[in-house]
C-alpha cells in the first residue's frame, strides 16, 4: 500500500512536473493527481475538489499533498486539507523533490516527507565554474 501524492498548483506547473518527472523515470509509481488552481478559481470550489480527490488517491497509506508557494492560494488550499495522521502538505515543489518522491514510493508517509524534503534541498545549488 502506496501513499497517494496530490500536487496543487499555480496553473499548470504540477501536471508540468509530474510529466517532466514520469519521463525521466519512465513510470509513475504512486497513485498521483493534480489540481490546477487559476487567478479566477474559486478556493472553495477546489477545496471540496481536492477532498474528493483525496478520496480516491488514499489507498491507506495516507497522502502528500505537495503545493508550489507557501501562503499562496494553492498553499492555502492545501493546508485546510492537512490531518496529521492521514494527510501532509509540503510546500515549494520542485523538479528533484518529486524524484526523489518517486524513487522512494515504497516508504511510509513520514519517510517519504524526509525524502522529499532532502530532494528538494538538494536539488538547489549555485552553479560556480572554477
Amino acid at each position: 500500500m502506496n501513499v497517494g501524492l496530490l500536487l496543487i498548483t499555480h496553473g499548470a506547473i504540477g501536471s508540468a512536473l509530474l510529466e517532466s518527472a514520469t519521463s525521466i523515470l519512465g513510470i509513475c509509481p504512486l497513485n498521483t493527481e493534480c489540481l490546477a488552481v487559476a487567478s479566477y478559481s474559486e478556493p472553495e470550489q477546489i477545496t471540496r475538489q481536492a477532498r474528493g480527490v483525496l478520496k480516491q488517491i488514499d489507498q491507506g497509506a495516507g497522502v502528500l499533498v505537495l503545493t508550489d508557494l507557501y501562503g499562496s492560494t494553492p498553499s492555502n488550499i492545501a493546508t485546510s486539507l492537512y490531518q496529521a495522521d492521514r494527510v501532509r502538505i509540503l510546500a515549494g515543489v520542485n523538479l528533484p523533490m518529486l524524484v526523489k518522491i518517486f524513487n522512494y514510493a515504497r516508504l511510509d508517509l513520514d519517510a517519504l516527507i524526509e525524502k522529499a524534503m532532502q530532494g528538494g534541498r538538494m536539488g538547489v545549488l549555485e552553479y560556480r565554474p572554477d
